[in-house]
């Protein structure tokens, strides 16, 4: 039986894309609301969002965000509906070190 919970969440805090949530093996998710909150106050932060299938490197189809503006104090939701399999990786990453993402869903 699955449950819903945070998949994951990070506070992004490094020049390079980051992963925010790793299916565990043997495990299936299903991602229903992806966030990312920007928490500086006179700061505009760029976002991108990638998913990667299990062992992949990562390539410019991945990305389901790519370069998109969040401005001071503001937060985006998305609401995706992405189904994983074992180990696939959802990455992140911000210009900013203040930009908090949260991954919400189910595992089986």
């Amino acid at each position: 039986m699955s449950s819903y919970k945070v998949l994951g969440q990070l506070l992004h805090n490094s020049s390079n894309l980051t992963a925010l949530y790793t299916v565990p093996a043997s495990t299936q998710a299903f991602c229903s609301t992806l966030s990312a909150c920007n928490q500086h106050s006179s700061v505009a932060a760029v976002l991108r969002v990638a998913v990667r299938p299990s062992g992949a490197a990562i390539d410019a189809k991945h990305y389901i965000v790519y370069d998109l503006t969040l401005a001071t104090r503001d937060s985006l939701f998305l609401t995706i509906g992405i189904s994983l399999n074992a180990t696939d990786v959802v990455d992140v990453y911000s210009t900013t070190s203040s930009v908090s993402f949260s991954l919400f869903g189910s595992e089986v």
